[in-house]
């Protein structure tokens, strides 16, 4: 049973005028939650498709650039591959390529060639890592937009206790079980944020790794095609 004085100091501290009365802040942070979980799964399926897609193409254009004598028979069949980032890459190379050719007739500058293939690198990884921030935003505070979402109602079903004559476990059980539900909707929007985060990051990491070892080779045939 709750002392009058308790029941009467929370009284005095007014919640209810503080949130505008009744459900509107609870059911502000479940509809925010909710919202969240939606835009989350929305990343993630749009992601999942892209890196499939990305790393199916990278190893199609990868065989037909190990194929390739010359570099300009590689430009010439990229339009096929453009999901793969390691075109994008190809694509920066080249174009420093042909600016060096066509003003000296020759690479004169092979290390500006290198910092225009890490630019390449870096591009298509910010391209890769685009809404991951989301994501880790969703995964770190769903949990506690949750919880903040459980405090309120546990507080609206207590004061909720002044309008009853013999407050029971039976009065404030429904609200508080309706509170709980906002730390569930918190956990279910952050898990899986949480998991493909790491996740993706991974496979980004991983995609980032073989275009440095891309740009390797791209290097050994533009020394190849100046030899000959």
């Amino acid at each position: 049973m709750v002392a009058p004085h308790v029941t009467a100091l929370w009284l005095d501290i007014n919640f209810l005028e503080l949130f505008n009365t009744s459900d509107v802040a609870p059911d502000a942070v479940y509809g925010l939650l909710a919202v969240a979980s939606i835009f989350s799964w929305t990343v993630i399926l749009s992601k999942w498709f892209l890196l499939r897609g990305a790393q199916n193409a990278n190893r199609r254009f990868l065989r037909a650039f190990r194929k390739a004598t010359r570099l300009d028979a590689v430009a010439a069949a990229t339009e096929q591959f453009r999901a793969a980032p390691l075109v994008g890459v190809f694509d920066f190379g080249y174009s420093e390529v042909c600016r060096q050719m066509a003003a000296r007739s020759r690479i004169g500058n092979p290390a500006a060639l290198e910092r225009t293939l890490q630019l390449g690198v870096s591009e298509e990884v910010s391209r890769l890592e685009r809404n991951m921030s989301w994501l880790a935003t969703i995964a770190s505070v769903s949990p506690f937009i949750g919880l903040f979402g459980t405090v309120l109602g546990i507080i609206e079903a207590f004061l909720g206790l002044g309008s009853v004559g013999t407050p029971s476990m039976r009065a404030v059980g429904p609200g508080i079980a309706k509170a709980l539900i906002a730390t569930a909707m918190g956990l279910f929007a952050a898990i899986p944020a949480s998991i493909f985060y790491n996740h993706f990051g991974s496979r980004i990491r991983e995609i980032g790794a073989r275009m440095e070892d891309f740009s390797l080779e791209f290097l050994n045939l533009t020394e190849r095609n100046l030899e000959e």
